[in-house]
């Protein structure tokens, strides 16, 4: 804040100079005119010569008046103007810098939680002879935080490569509907899997595109509904076709997004700010990847608010 704080302190020290230089230059013309004005009373006689150059020199301080208030106007327009493009330069660094601050410290700790509890399973593991169940339990956990961790890898990955512009996508047509029921299914088989989804999807329906690149944008979309509902809350997934468009629709009953912040969380890095989303785990990035990937595949995403409550994702897709 120390920065902002020196450049508040620049800006007004900017306008008030430009106030006294402005103030000292009418002044300026003024004294001028009246000096001149004596001038004339000394050196003409005639009352109508010294009304007639009274006017002259009324009319040419006028003009200069005229013409200091316009330029200053621009000056003052143009200096607003700068003023407002820095503070919001200033302010966008600023944000960026909390975002990536706050990113570090969730990574950090989206990486320490699951390798904790990988190390936890393991020595369990190495120290008793457990049934075999509780050791099916224990390694079924453990391959779910290390899919988590290399998630994590992946979403970082990719969402480098988006912004950087540097991903190569390789677009083919394929079964949109066969792909949304393999994740979906992957989720259900999950025996730790607390949310049930379900599904109205239309029958073969075809998109042009990478299969990985939607498969991860549509992952992202299932596990942040998931994160914000409770558990036992019901995701739904609808896919329907029209004679232009498909149109995927990923609906949950959490918590909702404000208004004001419906286009903030596809930003890298950010996250509502609230208590609620402090509960939950998260990076910033998934959203992000999500609008990324649609744009590159020529679609558009929209958030809607859910009825009573929750948030419904809507992708369309021109075919």
């Amino acid at each position: 804040m120390r920065p902002l704080v020196i450049f508040y302190v620049f800006v007004i020290y900017i306008l008030l100079q430009f106030c006294w230089w402005a103030y000292l230059l009418i002044d300026l013309n003024r004294e001028v005119y009246e000096h001149k004005m004596k001038i004339v009373e000394l050196t003409h006689a005639e009352e109508s010569i010294r009304e007639r150059e009274h006017q002259d020199f009324k009319k040419n301080l006028h003009s200069r008046w005229v013409m200091v208030a316009g330029e200053g106007l621009v000056f003052l327009a143009l200096l607003v103007i700068g003023i407002n493009q820095t503070r919001k330069a200033f302010k966008k660094e600023f944000m960026l810098a909390r975002q990536q601050k706050n990113f570090l410290l969730s990574i950090t700790h989206e990486f320490k939680s699951p390798l904790a509890a990988i190390k936890l399973g393991l020595q369990t593991l190495k120290k008793y002879n457990l049934e075999k169940d509780k050791r099916e339990s224990i390694i079924e956990r453990s391959i779910q935080d290390t899919n988590r961790i290399q998630n994590l890898v992946e979403n970082a990955l990719t969402a480098a490569q988006l912004e950087n512009r540097s991903i190569e996508l390789n677009k083919v047509e394929f079964n949109l509907t066969e792909l949304l029921k393999e994740i979906i299914s992957g989720k259900t088989e999950n025996i730790h899997f607390m949310h049930p989804i379900t599904h109205r999807l239309a029958q073969d329906v075809y998109l042009t595109g990478d299969p990985l690149a939607i498969h991860s944008a549509i992952i992202n979309l299932v596990e942040n509904a998931e994160k914000y509902s409770t558990d036992n809350s019901e995701t739904h997934i609808g896919l329907t076709e029209r004679a232009k468009h498909i149109i995927l629709r990923i609906s949950d009953t959490g918590s909702g997004i404000p208004a004001d912040q419906k286009e903030k969380v596809f930003e890298k890095f950010y996250r509502i700010e609230n208590e609620e989303t402090r509960k939950h785990r998260g990076t910033g990035l998934g959203l992000f990847i999500v609008k990324t990937v649609v744009e590159l595949h020529n679609g558009k995403i929209f958030i809607k608010d859910n009825k009573p409550k929750g948030t419904i994702f809507e992708i369309i897709f021109k075919k």
